[in-house]
């Protein structure tokens, strides 16, 4: 189906949304000065604000501190894939044929990059209310459901470390592979004990993973 009328935008401007789906590889293969990269920074902030409003709006309990742990769960990777692939984004994607044969973490990041250089396209052709109704539309019965993306592990675990007075830190065992796909293996230390060992794509994916291994050795809560 056609992007503008699967997703009810009228518009005079279609190439800024044929640049929030142009990946750099394409770009660079083709000759063009534009990819989707500036858009997805854009499209971050407008997706943090609006998630930021609501989730201000809904809880007025809550301080500071309960809120940013709400957001960061729905503007995760973890939730942008989740969002991308619902809407069927990557059907759009221009990647160079050189670099259609991506590995699933490539193929995961940048599923996840598309549902931002959308949004972002969205709010410079279409302004920040009609944003607010497209994000509405599709992440805030998300965030009525209280769906999980994302469990902050390390959060947990270094609330156990502070309650018992004991050090949680991580360790790299190893990292391997080529610069732009890296697999990381961390290990986490409780009170000096390495208690869990996990792999990731970055440093932070990895300690998350070594971090509920530890959790499930010490037997800390249902992981």
């Amino acid at each position: 189906m056609n992007l503008f009328e699967k997703f009810n935008i009228e518009t005079e401007n279609e190439h800024l949304y044929e640049i929030a789906f142009t990946h750099a590889s394409y770009a660079t293969i083709h000759n063009l000065d534009y990819n989707y990269e500036r858009l997805e920074f854009l499209g971050d902030s407008v997706l943090s604000l609006i998630v930021s409003e609501y989730l201000y709006k809904k809880y007025p309990q809550f301080e500071e501190g309960e809120l940013t742990k709400k957001r960061s769960n729905f503007v995760c990777q973890n939730a942008l894939i989740y969002y991308s692939q619902k809407l069927g984004l990557k059907d759009y994607l221009k990647v160079s044929i050189e670099e259609s044969n991506l590995t699933k973490n490539e193929v995961l990041s940048i599923t996840a990059d598309l549902f931002e250089s959308f949004l972002g396209a969205i709010f410079i052709d279409q302004g920040i209310e009609f944003a607010k109704m497209f994000v509405s539309d599709y992440i805030f019965k998300y965030i009525d459901q209280e769906r999980v993306f994302f469990e902050d592990y390390k959060s947990k675990i270094k609330e156990y470390g502070d309650a018992n007075e004991i050090s949680v830190e991580y360790k790299i065992l190893k990292e391997y592979g080529v610069p732009h796909d890296k697999t990381f293996i961390m290990a986490c230390l409780v009170d000096g004990q390495e208690m869990g060992v996990g792999r990731g794509k970055n440093k932070k994916e990895a300690e998350q993973s070594a971090a509920k291994r530890a959790m499930r050795k010490l037997r800390l809560g249902r992981v």
